[in-house]
């Protein structure tokens, strides 16, 4: 069919004018990037092949694809786009090209804020962190830092957001030195997660506390030692002045694991934690908790916001415009 360069030049440009209308941005970038200890702020805006890049931070800290590229669709807080996750592909960041994002130590602060719509809650699991785990129960190789996760039922955190903090890398041990199999330190929200919609998931750790948010708002859950399954005495007896530990806030006052090659090159032989997004490794697998859905940003700063911080950029996101 014979098509005149003047029609065809006006279809290309009615198509280029809807593609900039269809991916304007709900939210305010500007919100997030302005926060005070910003290290690390992705709005996947790139296309499918590319590597994710943080804005508004002093390190790019590009996001490599792992499993192939991953899609990018029409609609998103802060780029007026998304990354669409199937569960087999996931982004990371090699451990030894993290930069500020390797926060660690006896005193160190971590936050985190991610705009995702989840969906098959069973499986997805895993938000973003420095957190590798090992092989399975009883590990102790794994080089966990922080992350943000999802339905850990094992301590009380069914379909919840449960934000983690290791101090040990591998497993928890309470006082005495005894281990738990898994690592344990972890807050748990009142609420479930939303599925199948637009929210925002945030944690927040002072090097004491761990507080979990779902939408811009922190909900105190006190502990329920038999309902929580927390009944040891790491939970009941081993908090602040010989007290519990809570469930959100979770008291985890001894800081964030620091990978040490010298130290830990036996011990911990997978070496330190890639920052990933959309799937860790775990019992064995990077895929089998990865994460099905849209991920629409996500950042990271090196201190505990405020819960009016927290709320602040909940706002800026406005999710309630998102389809």
């Amino acid at each position: 069919m014979f098509r005149s360069p003047l029609l065809i030049g006006l279809l290309s440009c009615l198509v280029f004018a809807g593609s900039i209308t269809a991916a304007e941005p709900t939210g305010d970038a500007s919100v997030v990037e302005k926060t005070p200890g910003l290290v690390g702020f992705w709005t996947f805006g790139e296309a499918g092949g590319e590597q994710r890049l943080s804005q508004g931070t002093p390190e790019k800290h590009p996001l490599t694809e792992v499993g192939g590229p991953i899609p990018r669709v029409v609609g998103g807080p802060f780029s007026g786009y998304s990354a669409e996750l199937n569960g087999k592909q996931y982004l990371r960041i090699p451990y030894a090209e993290t930069g500020d994002l390797n926060i660690s130590g006896p005193d160190a602060q971590v936050s985190m804020f991610a705009v995702v719509r989840i969906v098959n809650p069973n499986r997805s699991r895993t938000i973003a962190g420095m957190w590798s785990e090992g092989k399975g129960a009883n590990d102790d190789t794994g080089t966990r830092q922080y992350s943000l996760l999802m339905h850990m039922p094992t301590y009380g955190g069914n379909h919840q957001l449960t934000p983690h903090i290791s101090s040990e890398g591998g497993v928890t041990r309470r006082a005495d030195g005894t281990a738990f199999p898994w690592c344990c330190d972890y807050a748990a929200t009142s609420a479930t997660i939303p599925v199948e919609e637009w929210c925002t998931l945030a944690f927040t750790y002072d090097s004491r506390y761990i507080r979990a948010y779902i939408n811009g708002t922190f909900e105190a859950r006190p502990l329920n030692p038999k309902a929580d399954k927390r009944t040891d005495r790491y939970f009941t007896q081993e908090g602040p002045e010989g007290k519990d530990r809570g469930m959100n806030p979770y008291y985890h006052g001894r800081g964030i694991f620091t990978y040490d090659p010298a130290k830990h090159s036996e011990t911990k032989p997978g070496g330190g934690a890639d920052f990933t997004v959309g799937a860790r490794y775990a019992v064995g697998s990077m895929l089998g908790e990865a994460t099905e859905g849209r991920f629409g940003g996500l950042a990271v700063f090196n201190r505990a916001l405020s819960d009016e911080e927290i709320k602040t950029l909940h706002n800026a996101a406005n999710i309630g415009a998102l389809k």
